[in-house]
């Protein structure tokens, strides 16, 4: 689904990403993992485009990507949701839910099964995203990410700060996304995931795929049930 080859990034004369390449297959969830200040959020945001890599390559299902603008790479089927959820607070759920079916034609109902996934978004529709709890907002900015029916969700960090019962949920649905897909016009289509996490055991509950981060470098990768074997507990440990 994703391909990035030989990333490289800088912040000024800082080398953040170096050399970064992996796969993100259709079906599987790819779990980024690291310390703070690997550089795993400049990675997101480069995938998405929202800082444009130095040098590097990279494709969605073979076609290349690496000088569309995020909003491109939206319409190619890319969802974001980035980390600290960034919603609209003075819009309600329901507005929220349709700025992520923007580039789509006027009128565009919002997937009903959005409502199926969170069932909390449809009860609280009309009320404004800025009251909403931390992990009812954060259900909101995944399901604002998935109105438009992307092949590729990128999550930065989704539990930071979220209640237990919420993070479970979430994992439900990563899971049924990249085993079923989400249902869009009729059509369902599995989706390619990738997830970046602080939170170890979420992470490898859910890992199809893990790759490990430090100093802007990937340097241990793998399947996901290898991870206790492999001890990356230990590996990303502070």
């Amino acid at each position: 689904m994703l391909k990035a080859s030989d990333i490289q990034q800088y912040y000024g004369g800082s080398h953040i990403l170096r050399g970064v390449g992996f796969e993100a297959l259709e079906g599987e969830i790819t779990v980024v993992l690291g310390r703070n200040g690997v550089g795993k959020t400049t990675l997101m945001k480069s995938l998405m485009g929202v800082v444009p890599i130095k040098s590097g390559e990279l494709s969605l299902d073979g076609t290349a990507i690496t000088k569309d603008t995020p909003y491109e790479r939206v319409r190619r089927g890319i969802g974001y949701v980035p980390q600290g959820r960034e919603i609209f607070g003075r819009l309600t759920v329901e507005d929220n839910l349709l700025m992520g079916l923007a580039y789509k034609p006027a009128g565009t109902r919002i997937p009903p099964q959005l409502f199926e996934l969170f069932p909390v978004l449809k009860q609280m529709l009309h009320r404004r995203g800025g009251d909403l709890s931390g992990g009812q907002q954060q259900q909101l900015a995944i399901a604002r990410a998935l109105a438009a029916g992307p092949r590729l969700l990128i999550l930065d960090e989704p539990t930071e700060g979220i209640q237990p019962s919420i993070i479970k949920d979430i994992g439900r649905v990563l899971r049924l996304l990249a085993d079923e897909g989400l249902e869009i016009d009729g059509k369902r289509q599995r989706m390619a995931v990738i997830l970046v996490e602080q939170y170890y055991d979420f992470a490898e509950e859910l890992a199809d795929q893990y790759l490990v981060m430090e100093r802007g470098q990937i340097i241990a990768r793998g399947r996901g049930s290898e991870m206790q074997e492999k001890g990356i507990r230990q590996l990303i440990a502070v």
